[in-house]
């Protein structure tokens, strides 16, 4: 008998976590977008749809939807900022604040459902649809970068709580630490 699936939330939320505190750091000017890209292929991106797969094996349409999609999100950022460049397709002021308007537009309906789910999951959400809201706006010159970045370094931070919170009470078997 196969044994079940433990809960992909870990790998999925600290995979989105990473990703957006470094996407944060990088619109703050910290540093390049060397490591927003690197995980975004591999730990925001992959490892965050292969948790939403397992989630959706689990039964659990919201886990599994917003890894799946979220991981999807990460390989288009790659996808737009590195592959089609290369192929001299160059996504202007514009067209990144269009990207990040159907962000914007698709994070809504999951911040809805996530208030039937939990305070911090759903705190997470309406901060990651200011995050991308912020994002239509910052392309084309209506906000500064820095507090842009800032906010979407905070959603990265409240991300990487619900995925450490969620990895020490599994790990103890108790809830040391307060997930709603």
């Amino acid at each position: 008998m196969e044994k079940d699936w433990a809960n992909p939330a870990v790998v999925g939320l600290m995979g989105f976590a990473l990703t957006t505190m470094a996407t944060g750091l990088h619109v703050m000017g910290y540093w390049g977008a060397g490591p927003t890209l690197a995980l975004a292929l591999a730990f925001g991106g992959t490892a965050q749809f292969i948790a939403g797969i397992i989630d959706l094996k689990k039964g659990n349409v919201f886990g599994g939807s917003a890894f799946m999609s979220y991981g999807a999100f990460w390989w288009a950022v790659f996808i737009k900022d590195i592959i089609l460049p290369t192929f001299g397709i160059k996504v202007g002021a514009l067209g990144n604040a269009g990207f990040a308007l159907m962000w914007f537009l698709f994070t809504f309906a999951f911040m809805i459902a996530s208030f039937r789910i939990g305070k911090l999951l759903s705190a997470l959400f309406v901060l990651l649809w200011i995050a991308f809201g912020l994002l239509v706006a910052l392309p084309i010159g209506l906000v500064p970068a820095k507090p842009v970045g800032l906010e979407i370094f905070i959603t990265g931070l409240l991300a990487w709580y619900i995925a450490m919170a969620e990895l020490v009470n599994a790990v103890y078997g108790r809830g040391l630490l307060p997930l709603s």
